[in-house]
């Protein structure tokens, strides 16, 4: 496996796995699949070419040529909040299985801990999601909260779980 940065190359697979992840696991992110469809191809291009700097990317797992996992990341930019950063749209192909989601992970983290400044990041999960929760807490991310009602999907809502890893130190 390879876990690196995407670029503007990667665009067509980022689009396929992406709209895989929304397909199956429409519970575990904001982004609708019809949100995701209505993307052109130029604007994920963009996303992942000249948008993408240490503060906003997306790094992905490859097995061989074939992308099979994703984590992005992006860094708060006022003054007063950009010691805080959050963890988007983790997901890896079912096949592949929780090993992978671990080995990616810890890869981005460890890119977000080489960050300056850069002393936490955030990241939300379905309270349903028991097997991904306990991927965060066993990298070290922990509970802080909770927020009812955070998707809408039809008629049902979706909690999520919010947590955070402090990248230096102990919380205060």
């Amino acid at each position: 496996m390879d876990i690196r940065r995407l670029t503007a190359q990667d665009a067509e697979s980022y689009r396929q796995i992406r709209a895989e992840a929304l397909q199956l696991e429409p519970q575990a992110f904001t982004e609708s699949s019809a949100q995701h469809q209505a993307l052109t191809l130029e604007t994920i291009r963009h996303r992942l070419g000249s948008d993408a700097s240490d503060d906003n990317f997306v790094l992905g797992a490859f097995d061989g040529s074939r992308l099979v996992g994703t984590a992005g990341f992006f860094r708060r930019q006022g003054e007063k909040i950009r010691h805080r950063g959050e963890i988007w749209g983790v997901y890896i192909a079912k096949q592949y299985g929780r090993g992978l989601g671990c080995a990616l992970l810890e890869e981005l983290i460890r890119q977000l801990r080489s960050q300056p400044g850069l002393e936490q990041v955030a990241l939300g999960v379905s309270t349903g999601n028991v097997a991904a929760k306990r991927l965060y807490q066993a990298l070290g991310f922990e509970t802080y909260g909770c927020e009812a009602r955070a998707l809408k999907i039809g008629d049902s809502y979706v909690d999520e779980e919010l947590m955070v890893l402090y990248l230096r130190g102990e919380s205060t």
